[in-house]
Protein backbone atom coordinates (compact mmCIF):
# COMPACT_ATOMS: atom_id res chain seq x y z
CA UNK A 1 0.00 0.00 0.00
CA UNK A 2 1.25 2.90 -1.00
CA UNK A 3 1.55 5.74 2.26
CA UNK A 4 3.69 7.96 3.25
CA UNK A 5 5.72 6.05 5.67
CA UNK A 6 6.23 3.75 3.06
CA UNK A 7 7.60 6.22 0.62
CA UNK A 8 9.86 8.21 3.10
CA UNK A 9 11.39 4.36 4.34
CA UNK A 10 12.29 4.12 0.80
CA UNK A 11 13.52 7.07 0.31
CA UNK A 12 15.73 6.91 3.11
CA UNK A 13 17.58 3.46 2.42
CA UNK A 14 18.19 5.08 -0.89
CA UNK A 15 19.62 8.10 -0.50
CA UNK A 16 21.45 7.11 2.43
CA UNK A 17 23.29 4.38 0.67
CA UNK A 18 26.85 5.00 0.20
CA UNK A 19 27.20 5.36 -3.75
CA UNK A 20 24.56 7.69 -3.75
CA UNK A 21 26.30 10.01 -1.01
CA UNK A 22 29.54 9.32 -3.19
CA UNK A 23 27.54 11.04 -6.43
CA UNK A 24 26.83 14.07 -3.94
CA UNK A 25 30.15 14.59 -2.47
CA UNK A 26 31.09 14.78 -6.27
CA UNK A 27 28.31 17.39 -6.81
CA UNK A 28 29.88 19.12 -3.45
CA UNK A 29 33.49 18.80 -4.54
CA UNK A 30 33.23 20.59 -8.10
CA UNK A 31 30.97 22.95 -6.71
CA UNK A 32 33.62 24.43 -3.95
CA UNK A 33 35.94 24.01 -6.89
CA UNK A 34 38.21 21.44 -5.47
CA UNK A 35 40.94 20.04 -7.18
CA UNK A 36 39.51 16.28 -6.42
CA UNK A 37 39.61 15.02 -9.93
CA UNK A 38 39.20 10.87 -11.21
CA UNK A 39 41.78 9.91 -13.67
CA UNK A 40 39.53 9.38 -17.45
CA UNK A 41 41.53 6.12 -17.79
CA UNK A 42 40.32 5.02 -14.58
CA UNK A 43 36.94 6.41 -14.93
CA UNK A 44 36.16 4.33 -18.19
CA UNK A 45 37.60 1.51 -16.46
CA UNK A 46 34.50 1.42 -13.74
CA UNK A 47 31.86 2.34 -16.56
CA UNK A 48 33.41 -0.78 -19.01
CA UNK A 49 33.45 -2.89 -15.10
CA UNK A 50 30.12 -1.79 -14.31
CA UNK A 51 29.06 -2.66 -17.77
CA UNK A 52 30.49 -5.92 -17.64
CA UNK A 53 29.58 -7.15 -14.65
CA UNK A 54 25.61 -6.23 -15.12
CA UNK A 55 26.20 -8.12 -18.10
CA UNK A 56 27.67 -11.17 -16.41
CA UNK A 57 25.16 -11.47 -13.77
CA UNK A 58 22.12 -10.62 -16.51
CA UNK A 59 23.46 -13.81 -18.30
CA UNK A 60 23.57 -16.04 -15.23
CA UNK A 61 20.01 -14.85 -14.52
CA UNK A 62 18.96 -15.35 -17.82
CA UNK A 63 19.91 -19.10 -18.08
CA UNK A 64 18.11 -19.39 -15.15
CA UNK A 65 14.80 -18.03 -16.35
CA UNK A 66 15.48 -19.06 -19.89
CA UNK A 67 13.56 -17.17 -22.99
CA UNK A 68 9.90 -17.40 -21.62
CA UNK A 69 7.03 -15.51 -22.68
CA UNK A 70 7.43 -12.49 -19.86
CA UNK A 71 11.20 -12.16 -21.26
CA UNK A 72 10.38 -11.56 -25.17
CA UNK A 73 7.11 -9.43 -23.72
CA UNK A 74 9.68 -7.32 -21.56
CA UNK A 75 12.24 -6.75 -24.35
CA UNK A 76 9.36 -5.66 -26.72
CA UNK A 77 8.15 -3.37 -23.77
CA UNK A 78 11.68 -1.92 -23.70
CA UNK A 79 11.72 -1.24 -27.79
CA UNK A 80 8.24 0.15 -28.21
CA UNK A 81 8.88 2.49 -25.09
CA UNK A 82 12.16 3.92 -26.94
CA UNK A 83 10.99 4.23 -30.14
CA UNK A 84 7.61 6.42 -28.81
CA UNK A 85 9.47 8.45 -26.28
CA UNK A 86 11.03 10.57 -28.56
CA UNK A 87 7.91 11.61 -30.95
CA UNK A 88 6.26 13.20 -27.70
CA UNK A 89 9.79 15.05 -26.26
CA UNK A 90 9.97 16.34 -30.06
CA UNK A 91 7.57 18.71 -30.39
CA UNK A 92 7.40 19.72 -27.03
CA UNK A 93 10.86 20.91 -27.34
CA UNK A 94 11.31 22.02 -31.34
CA UNK A 95 10.28 25.65 -30.56
CA UNK A 96 12.26 26.32 -28.13
CA UNK A 97 15.94 24.60 -28.69
CA UNK A 98 15.62 24.32 -32.86
CA UNK A 99 15.12 20.79 -34.54
CA UNK A 100 18.69 19.20 -34.15
CA UNK A 101 18.98 20.21 -30.28
CA UNK A 102 15.29 18.87 -30.01
CA UNK A 103 16.28 15.80 -31.69
CA UNK A 104 19.03 15.39 -29.44
CA UNK A 105 17.50 15.34 -26.26
CA UNK A 106 14.39 13.02 -27.31
CA UNK A 107 16.95 10.59 -28.29
CA UNK A 108 18.68 11.24 -25.44
CA UNK A 109 15.66 10.76 -22.93
CA UNK A 110 14.39 7.60 -25.06
CA UNK A 111 17.53 5.65 -24.09
CA UNK A 112 18.18 4.25 -21.01
CA UNK A 113 21.10 5.57 -18.03
CA UNK A 114 22.75 2.18 -17.21
CA UNK A 115 23.80 3.37 -13.69
CA UNK A 116 20.10 3.95 -12.61
CA UNK A 117 19.35 0.77 -14.28
CA UNK A 118 22.43 -0.49 -11.50
CA UNK A 119 21.00 1.64 -8.42
CA UNK A 120 17.10 0.06 -9.47
CA UNK A 121 18.46 -3.29 -9.40
CA UNK A 122 20.34 -2.96 -6.40
CA UNK A 123 17.27 -1.16 -4.65
CA UNK A 124 15.20 -4.88 -5.45
CA UNK A 125 18.30 -6.87 -3.90
CA UNK A 126 18.02 -4.89 -0.83
CA UNK A 127 14.39 -4.74 -0.61
CA UNK A 128 14.35 -9.08 -1.53
CA UNK A 129 12.33 -8.79 -4.94
CA UNK A 130 13.03 -11.02 -7.66
CA UNK A 131 13.44 -9.52 -11.02
CA UNK A 132 14.59 -11.86 -14.55
CA UNK A 133 18.10 -11.71 -15.99
CA UNK A 134 16.50 -10.67 -19.45
CA UNK A 135 16.24 -6.90 -17.90
CA UNK A 136 19.48 -6.21 -19.01
CA UNK A 137 18.74 -7.14 -22.23
CA UNK A 138 15.69 -4.85 -22.31
CA UNK A 139 17.96 -2.42 -21.21
CA UNK A 140 20.59 -2.52 -24.40
CA UNK A 141 17.54 -2.89 -26.66
CA UNK A 142 16.26 0.55 -25.65
CA UNK A 143 19.05 1.76 -26.83
CA UNK A 144 18.95 1.78 -30.33
CA UNK A 145 15.27 2.86 -31.88
CA UNK A 146 15.72 6.34 -29.77
CA UNK A 147 18.90 7.05 -32.11
CA UNK A 148 17.20 6.02 -34.94
CA UNK A 149 14.15 8.02 -34.45
CA UNK A 150 15.90 11.09 -33.12
CA UNK A 151 18.01 11.05 -36.10
CA UNK A 152 15.23 10.94 -38.54
CA UNK A 153 13.59 14.04 -36.37
CA UNK A 154 16.25 15.70 -36.44
CA UNK A 155 16.28 15.33 -40.37
CA UNK A 156 12.54 15.43 -41.28
CA UNK A 157 12.05 18.00 -43.51
CA UNK A 158 15.35 19.84 -41.99
CA UNK A 159 17.75 21.89 -45.12
CA UNK A 160 21.29 21.33 -45.22
CA UNK A 161 21.75 24.70 -43.50
CA UNK A 162 21.77 23.60 -40.16
CA UNK A 163 24.71 21.71 -41.16
CA UNK A 164 26.79 24.01 -43.36
CA UNK A 165 25.79 26.55 -40.27
CA UNK A 166 27.71 23.80 -37.60
CA UNK A 167 30.53 23.32 -39.84
CA UNK A 168 30.88 27.16 -40.19
CA UNK A 169 31.23 27.83 -36.45
CA UNK A 170 34.07 25.35 -36.45
CA UNK A 171 31.60 21.70 -35.69
CA UNK A 172 32.64 18.05 -38.07
CA UNK A 173 29.98 18.36 -40.95
CA UNK A 174 27.97 15.16 -40.99
CA UNK A 175 29.58 13.21 -43.71
CA UNK A 176 27.14 11.70 -46.41
CA UNK A 177 28.00 8.19 -45.03
CA UNK A 178 26.16 8.98 -41.52
CA UNK A 179 22.47 8.21 -42.41
CA UNK A 180 20.21 5.70 -40.57
CA UNK A 181 22.34 2.81 -41.53
CA UNK A 182 25.03 4.32 -40.27
CA UNK A 183 23.81 5.27 -36.72
CA UNK A 184 22.71 1.59 -36.77
CA UNK A 185 25.94 0.37 -37.29
CA UNK A 186 27.58 3.23 -34.48
CA UNK A 187 24.73 1.61 -32.10
CA UNK A 188 25.19 -1.98 -32.91
CA UNK A 189 29.25 -1.12 -32.39
CA UNK A 190 29.35 0.99 -29.68
CA UNK A 191 31.56 -0.23 -27.10
CA UNK A 192 29.23 -0.36 -24.36
CA UNK A 193 26.47 -2.47 -26.17
CA UNK A 194 29.16 -4.55 -27.20
CA UNK A 195 30.36 -5.26 -23.47
CA UNK A 196 26.99 -5.32 -22.19
CA UNK A 197 25.18 -7.56 -24.73
CA UNK A 198 28.95 -9.56 -25.11
CA UNK A 199 29.11 -10.49 -20.80
CA UNK A 200 25.45 -11.17 -21.17
CA UNK A 201 26.07 -14.06 -23.65
CA UNK A 202 28.76 -14.87 -21.88
CA UNK A 203 27.17 -15.36 -18.39
CA UNK A 204 24.05 -17.13 -20.24
CA UNK A 205 26.52 -19.81 -21.35
CA UNK A 206 28.73 -20.34 -18.14
CA UNK A 207 28.19 -23.21 -15.52
CA UNK A 208 27.43 -22.40 -12.40
CA UNK A 209 31.12 -23.96 -11.03
CA UNK A 210 33.13 -21.56 -13.50
CA UNK A 211 30.46 -18.76 -12.16
CA UNK A 212 31.54 -19.21 -9.38
CA UNK A 213 35.28 -18.90 -9.64
CA UNK A 214 35.03 -15.41 -10.88
CA UNK A 215 32.40 -14.75 -8.06
CA UNK A 216 34.88 -12.06 -6.29
CA UNK A 217 34.87 -10.02 -9.41
CA UNK A 218 31.67 -9.69 -10.60
CA UNK A 219 29.64 -9.55 -6.45
CA UNK A 220 32.17 -8.62 -4.16
CA UNK A 221 34.09 -5.81 -5.58
CA UNK A 222 30.69 -4.27 -7.45
CA UNK A 223 29.49 -1.62 -4.84
CA UNK A 224 32.68 -0.64 -3.76
CA UNK A 225 32.95 0.15 -7.91
CA UNK A 226 30.15 1.62 -8.43
CA UNK A 227 30.46 4.51 -5.29
CA UNK A 228 33.90 5.17 -6.87
CA UNK A 229 31.92 5.41 -10.42
CA UNK A 230 29.23 7.83 -8.74
CA UNK A 231 31.73 10.14 -6.92
CA UNK A 232 32.63 10.50 -10.74
CA UNK A 233 29.52 11.41 -12.12
CA UNK A 234 29.08 13.92 -9.18
CA UNK A 235 32.11 15.75 -10.64
CA UNK A 236 30.86 16.28 -13.84
CA UNK A 237 27.07 16.99 -12.42
CA UNK A 238 28.44 19.61 -10.62
CA UNK A 239 30.91 21.27 -13.02
CA UNK A 240 28.25 21.04 -15.91
CA UNK A 241 25.10 23.46 -13.43
CA UNK A 242 26.54 26.53 -15.06
CA UNK A 243 25.39 25.45 -18.68
CA UNK A 244 22.14 24.47 -17.71
CA UNK A 245 21.22 27.83 -16.15
CA UNK A 246 22.07 29.21 -19.24
CA UNK A 247 19.99 26.91 -21.51
CA UNK A 248 16.58 28.74 -19.29
CA UNK A 249 13.96 27.74 -16.92
CA UNK A 250 11.70 25.87 -19.67
CA UNK A 251 14.95 23.83 -20.45
CA UNK A 252 15.71 23.14 -16.43
CA UNK A 253 12.16 22.30 -15.87
CA UNK A 254 11.82 19.52 -18.69
CA UNK A 255 14.85 17.99 -16.83
CA UNK A 256 12.57 17.31 -13.98
CA UNK A 257 8.88 16.67 -15.73
CA UNK A 258 10.13 14.15 -18.07
CA UNK A 259 11.25 11.40 -16.10
CA UNK A 260 7.75 10.95 -14.08
CA UNK A 261 5.75 11.26 -18.02
CA UNK A 262 8.27 8.59 -19.12
CA UNK A 263 7.78 6.39 -15.96
CA UNK A 264 4.28 6.87 -16.29
CA UNK A 265 4.07 5.32 -19.71
CA UNK A 266 6.64 2.19 -18.53
CA UNK A 267 4.33 1.82 -15.62
CA UNK A 268 1.22 1.45 -17.95
CA UNK A 269 3.19 -0.75 -20.91
CA UNK A 270 4.96 -2.71 -18.40
CA UNK A 271 0.89 -3.83 -16.57
CA UNK A 272 -0.38 -4.10 -20.37
CA UNK A 273 2.45 -6.73 -20.80
CA UNK A 274 1.98 -8.63 -17.68
CA UNK A 275 5.46 -8.47 -16.33
CA UNK A 276 5.84 -9.29 -12.77
CA UNK A 277 6.54 -6.49 -9.98
CA UNK A 278 10.35 -6.72 -10.02
CA UNK A 279 10.63 -6.65 -13.94
CA UNK A 280 7.81 -4.15 -13.90
CA UNK A 281 9.74 -1.54 -11.66
CA UNK A 282 12.73 -2.02 -13.52
CA UNK A 283 10.70 -0.79 -17.08
CA UNK A 284 9.54 1.89 -15.31
CA UNK A 285 12.82 2.89 -14.07
CA UNK A 286 14.67 2.57 -17.55
CA UNK A 287 11.40 4.11 -19.03
CA UNK A 288 12.31 7.44 -16.61
CA UNK A 289 16.05 7.75 -17.27
CA UNK A 290 18.22 8.83 -19.79
CA UNK A 291 21.18 8.23 -21.59
CA UNK A 292 24.69 10.60 -20.99
CA UNK A 293 26.73 8.21 -22.31
CA UNK A 294 25.91 5.54 -25.34
CA UNK A 295 23.22 7.88 -26.42
CA UNK A 296 25.32 11.11 -26.47
CA UNK A 297 28.68 9.24 -28.60
CA UNK A 298 26.03 8.39 -31.44
CA UNK A 299 24.69 11.52 -31.90
CA UNK A 300 28.10 13.84 -31.61
CA UNK A 301 28.90 11.63 -35.07
CA UNK A 302 24.89 11.50 -36.50
CA UNK A 303 23.78 14.77 -35.46
CA UNK A 304 26.77 17.19 -34.61
CA UNK A 305 24.64 20.29 -35.25
CA UNK A 306 22.97 19.09 -31.83
CA UNK A 307 24.24 20.83 -28.83
CA UNK A 308 25.25 18.49 -26.61
CA UNK A 309 25.71 21.11 -24.09
CA UNK A 310 21.79 21.05 -23.69
CA UNK A 311 21.17 17.41 -23.99
CA UNK A 312 23.84 16.10 -21.89
CA UNK A 313 23.98 18.19 -18.80
CA UNK A 314 20.02 17.49 -19.24
CA UNK A 315 20.29 13.61 -18.85
CA UNK A 316 23.19 14.08 -16.38
CA UNK A 317 23.00 17.09 -13.92
CA UNK A 318 19.04 17.11 -13.76
CA UNK A 319 17.73 13.95 -14.29
CA UNK A 320 19.93 11.26 -12.97
CA UNK A 321 19.82 12.75 -9.93
CA UNK A 322 16.33 13.58 -9.69
CA UNK A 323 16.20 9.60 -9.94
CA UNK A 324 18.25 8.85 -7.80
CA UNK A 325 16.89 11.46 -5.28
CA UNK A 326 13.16 11.06 -5.84
CA UNK A 327 12.10 9.28 -8.58
CA UNK A 328 13.50 5.98 -7.66
CA UNK A 329 11.73 5.84 -3.61
CA UNK A 330 8.45 7.11 -5.58
CA UNK A 331 8.28 4.90 -8.19
CA UNK A 332 8.86 1.81 -6.04
CA UNK A 333 6.50 3.17 -3.88
CA UNK A 334 3.74 3.37 -6.99
CA UNK A 335 4.70 0.33 -8.26
CA UNK A 336 3.73 -1.78 -5.26
CA UNK A 337 0.84 -0.38 -5.35
CA UNK A 338 0.06 -1.19 -8.80
CA UNK A 339 1.10 -4.69 -8.44
CA UNK A 340 -0.35 -5.03 -4.63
Amino acid sequence: MLTLASLADVWKANLLSPYILFFFLGVGAALIRSDLRIPKAFARTMALYLLFTIGFKGGLELAKSGFTKESILAITAAIVLSTLTPLYIFPLLKKKLGQATAAGVAATYGSVSAVTFIAAVSLLQQRELAYGGHMVAAMAAMEFPALIVGVMLARLGASDAPAAEAHAAGAEKPAKSHGLGSVLRESVTNGSIVLLMGSMFVGFITDSKNAALTQPLWKDLFYGILCFYLLDLGLIAGRNIKQLFKAGPFVIAMGFVIPPLNAVLGLGLAKLAGLSHGDGFLLTVMAASASYIAAPAALRIAVPEAKASIYVPMALTLTFPFNIMIGLPVYWSVCEWAWA
